[in-house]
Parts: structure tokens; C-alpha cells; sequence
């Protein structure tokens, strides 16, 4: 028996040292950022203080790809966040189980098909659809020029709803959609096809049951010597049946067009975006572009988030785009290498008047400065002021948002 032993570990021992070692490359990355903001009379008026905002954060978030080889990865991305001095992590001691998975999926290629299976980043028509992190699985068909992802999303699982009034698949709520990029001599288009569908969205969205929405759009970029341009167009249509009873159905737009041009080191650059708004709310169709869960468009510093993105202007919709027009005209400069100014002007006003007849959310003026410390570290410096408008706010005490602050960010 003993002699047995001895010869079943050697022939494992001689396997281990006689089997290939695994080629894996460990990729490390991240970024990391620490800002100081002062957002004051975000309300529209100077005595509630009920939007103001003062206070320093920082966030981290770290990367790690297990890279098997160029058609095989493991993807991983951590995130870190703290507000100074709360409890959670920010204030003495420091202790604090904040992390949480921004992406964990696998990436491999067979033939001409990639797949990414697992809790991944997703952009759609530049955030106007959905610029955000989502379980699912994508799948790309590349050929060329071309390239064809089709994709599945999961915005809902019904399982997590408790009573046996129905199926809990019926509260599923699936996001299906194919959005191919094509090179068509100096430009690249991205039509878009998504479908929204739920058998039962009433634990997702509560005023709905059976649920489709549909999108069909696409994103059109040019490149033309030193100029840059850019269309997107969204078209929404779709029905849901109601909880009340009835049914719903839904009919929106969205267009934005922007671009850019550059002359030695002057570059001027422009947008401009409309999404409906409802025209009836006495109705029970929808003509308002709905917004889905993920959309994300930053736009101007107070009314759109910008870079200190926790709050925006009162009744501005802020990065999710829907009832609004917006106008942007703004210059960089870089007088050296380590500095470059930015100065945004920018209009908005809602696309259909509030209850009150009012629709101009205000002019605003933006002014940021960057600057490389070094390699990879750069200071950004923020100022921006809002002539608000009635729709911001009407009343006794108006006063005009204004915003302040700093952001020091490296990324590796």
C-alpha cells in the first residue's frame, strides 16, 4: 500500500511539472479623482437652501483584466466611493465596506464573433439611450468595416417580487436590441434597433402592466479634415396596457446635432438637442421622449450635471433627456501645452410649458480650466453661473444658481 502511495504522488507530482503553465497576463488600470464642490441657490431662490451643496468627495475605482490571450479576457472593475467626513468611510478611522462591482465579464472571440457575457458598460446613441452598466450579453459580428452586436439586457428580474398573483417571469423586464456600425467613406453610422418589453412592468414602472417599447434610430459621425460632426435621431413608439385600465400609447422624438472645429489651437465646438415633451396631460398617451432606465447625457455644468454631477438646477431634467431643447456654443484654448480653457454658453428651455405656462430654464455660462501637474494628473478648475429662467424657478427670493469647485483626477 505504502509502495502504492509513493508511486500515485510521483506520477502527479511528474504531471504538474510536465503540464504546460497557462499563459495569463495580469492587466492593472484605474482612476481616481477628488473634487471639492460649492453648488449654491440650485433651487432657484436664496433662503430654503434646500439644493445647496458644499463638500469635498473622492472616488476610486480599480481595473483588473485576466488576459488569457488577444481572443480571451476576464474583465473587472471596482469602484470606491467616499464624501469626507460622513460615516461611510469618509470620517476618523476610515473604515467602511463601500465597494461595489461596476463590471465583472468574460470577453472571447470565435472566428468573426466576440462575445461579452457578464455585468458590462453600455453606450447607445451617446447616453441618449442609455450610457450605463447592466448585466447581459452582447455579441458582435465583425466583418471589416462592419460590425453587428446584437444584445440582451436584464433591467428587471421578477423573481425578486413576493406574492403568487402571476408568474414572477411575467415581471421580467428585458432590453433586446441590434445596433451595427458601418464605415461609409468618411463617416460611420450606427442605426439602432431596441426593444423594452415586460409581460407585467407594474413592479418596474407602476403604472404599467403588459409593456413594449420600441426605439429605432441612429448615430451618424463624420470626420472631415479639422472638422468634426455628429446626428443622432431617435424615434420612439410603442403601447402598454394600464393598471388603472386602458391602455397607453407612446409616440416621441429625440434629434441632436453637434460638431467641432479645429484651427492650430483654437477649437470651436457646438451642439444642439430636442426631445419632445408631452403636449397633453390630461391624455393618457404619451408624447414625451421616455427616458430609460440607464439614459445618461451630461451636458452643461448646472443644468446638466457636467463634471460635479450630484444635482442639478431645479426642474432641469439634468442627464436625463426628455421635454427640453437645449443650445451650446463654446471655445478651448490651449495657450501651452500643460493648459487648456474652456468657455460653454448654453440655452435651454422645456420643450412643452410647465402647469404654470412657463418654459425657459435660463442661460448659463460655463468656464473650466485644466491643467497637467504631470504625467496623467491634471487640476480642472470650475465656474459656472445660470440666468434662470421662470421654469427654473418663479417666486419670492429667486436668486441665480451658481457653482464652484476643483477636480484633481489621474487615471493609469
Amino acid at each position: 500500500m505504502r509502495k502504492l502511495m509513493v508511486l500515485l504522488l510521483a506520477a502527479g507530482l511528474f504531471c504538474v511539472f510536465a503540464t504546460p503553465a497557462v499563459a495569463l497576463e495580469n492587466i492593472f488600470g484605474g482612476y481616481m479623482r477628488t473634487r471639492a464642490i460649492l453648488q449654491q441657490d440650485f433651487a432657484g431662490e436664496d433662503q430654503s437652501e434646500s439644493q445647496d451643496l458644499q463638500r469635498v468627495d473622492t472616488r476610486t475605482r480599480l481595473y483588473y483584466t485576466a488576459k488569457f490571450s488577444d481572443a480571451f479576457k476576464f474583465v473587472n472593475k471596482f469602484e470606491f466611493n467616499n464624501v469626507w467626513g460622513d460615516t461611510n468611510g469618509g470620517d476618523i478611522g476610515a473604515d467602511a465596506a463601500n465597494i461595489v462591482v461596476k463590471n465583472s465579464y468574460v470577453d472571447f472571440t470565435l472566428g468573426n464573433v466576440n462575445s461579452k457575457i457578464g455585468i458590462q458598460g453600455k453606450v447607445l446613441n451617446r447616453g441618449f439611450i442609455m450610457d450605463d452598466d447592466a448585466s447581459g450579453a452582447t455579441f458582435t459580428y465583425n466583418a471589416g468595416d462592419m460590425a453587428i452586436p446584437v444584445f440582451w439586457l436584464k433591467a428587471y428580474e421578477g423573481y425578486n417580487v413576493t406574492g403568487e398573483v402571476t408568474s414572477k417571469n411575467d415581471f421580467d423586464v428585458d432590453y433586446y436590441g441590434i445596433n451595427p456600425s458601418l464605415k461609409l467613406g468618411g463617416a460611420t453610422v450606427q442605426p439602432i434597433f431596441m426593444w423594452i418589453t415586460s409581460k407585467d412592468a407594474s413592479e418596474w414602472l407602476e403604472d404599467y402592466n403588459e409593456f413594449d417599447l420600441y426605439y429605432l434610430g441612429a448615430d451618424v459621425d463624420m470626420e472631415l479634415d479639422a472638422i468634426s460632426l455628429w446626428f443622432t435621431g431617435i424615434y420612439q413608439f410603442g403601447s402598454a396596457d394600464l393598471v388603472a385600465g386602458g391602455s397607453s400609447d407612446t409616440s416621441a422624438y429625440l434629434v441632436a446635432l453637434g460638431g467641432s472645429v479645429g484651427v492650430n489651437a483654437l477649437d470651436i465646438h457646438g451642439q444642439i438637442f430636442y426631445a419632445t415633451g408631452d403636449d397633453d396631460a390630461v391624455d393618457v398617451d404619451n408624447d414625451a421622449f421616455w427616458v430609460p432606465a440607464g439614459q445618461s447625457y451630461y451636458w452643461s455644468e448646472i443644468m446638466g450635471l457636467g463634471i460635479f454631477d450630484e444635482g442639478a438646477s431645479a426642474n432641469s431634467p439634468e442627464d436625463q433627456i426628455s421635454n427640453i431643447m437645449a443650445a451650446n456654443l463654446g471655445v478651448t484654448v490651449k495657450p501651452m501645452d500643460k493648459l487648456s480653457l474652456t468657455a460653454d454658453l448654453w440655452y435651454a428651455e422645456l420643450a412643452e410649458d410647465n402647469a404654470a405656462g412657463d418654459s425657459v430654464l435660463g442661460t448659463e455660462i460655463d468656464l473650466i480650466a485644466t491643467y497637467a501637474l504631470m504625467e496623467n494628473l491634471k487640476l480642472d478648475v470650475v465656474g459656472a453661473y445660470l440666468f434662470a429662467g421662470d421654469a427654473t424657478y418663479k417666486g419670492a427670493n429667486d436668486a441665480d444658481p451658481y457653482e464652484l469647485g476643483t477636480r484633481l483626477s489621474f487615471g493609469f
